[in-house]
């Protein structure tokens, strides 16, 4: 690898603003905010609008689409090919 082209890594605290949740990981990302982990270290800090915590996908709150009715609703505009 060449040397210096390469992003710093470093640890970093994503907090999500809509669950309340935060994790530490690492990431390229910097911030001037700071916060004191549960460590006592402090880390930036980086708020995020969604994460895991509060996708709806990932929580298991999703709307279920009904794909029955597209099916149908699709045959009836361009006919059945059976």
């Amino acid at each position: 690898m060449k040397p210096h082209i390469h992003p710093v890594s470093r640890p970093v605290v994503y907090r999500d603003k809509a669950a309340g949740a935060a994790f530490l990981t690492h990431s390229t990302a910097d911030s001037t905010k700071t916060v004191q982990w549960e460590d006592g270290n402090t880390y930036p800090v980086i708020d995020v609008e969604i994460s895991s915590a509060s996708h709806p996908f990932y929580t298991g709150k999703g709307r279920v689409v009904d794909t029955a009715g597209r099916v149908e609703r699709f045959e009836r505009r361009y006919g059945s090919r059976g």
